[in-house]
């Protein structure tokens, strides 16, 4: 399993807004630019995020983006699925998949089995919260 960039970077965004998070909105712009990220990519992973309810936007003069919860709600785990989807490891693990027809001979599958659910539960075992905490410690600019 490899996470692409949208995957990186709306963690990345999830996490500036728990760390700049003050009660107001905060332009893309300024986290585009903090993340060094292009305001055009940050427009599709910020859809992202708002289409998966994890973030909400408030328009006008002072409009902007704010999480939609607090950041204890959030995992690694519903940040990394809001941009990349399904995160199992192979495609016949997948609800609404096809059936493979070697499933009830197949020898390797409790082995992928395994792989799922260590991947989604060390995903689902950290929350933003964390995340942001341990970037305000090591005082990153960029994370």
């Amino acid at each position: 399993m490899k996470i692409s960039t949208k995957g990186r970077y709306a963690l990345r965004t999830m996490i500036d807004l728990a760390v700049n998070d003050n009660g107001s909105p905060i332009p893309l712009k300024d986290i585009a630019a903090r993340q060094d990220i292009s305001l055009k990519y940050m427009e599709q992973i910020i859809a992202l995020l708002i289409k998966a309810k994890l973030v909400k936007s408030v328009r006008g003069n002072n409009g902007g983006y704010l999480l939609a919860k607090s950041s204890m709600q959030y995992t690694a785990g519903d940040i990394l699925r809001a941009a990349e989807g399904d995160l199992t490891p192979i495609d016949c693990l997948k609800k609404n998949h096809i059936a493979c027809t070697r499933a009830d001979t197949c020898t390797v599958q409790p082995f992928w089995l395994g792989l799922k659910k260590v991947i989604n539960g060390y995903l689902d075992s950290i929350t933003l919260s964390e995340l942001a905490r341990q970037a305000k410690e090591k005082s990153l600019i960029r994370f």
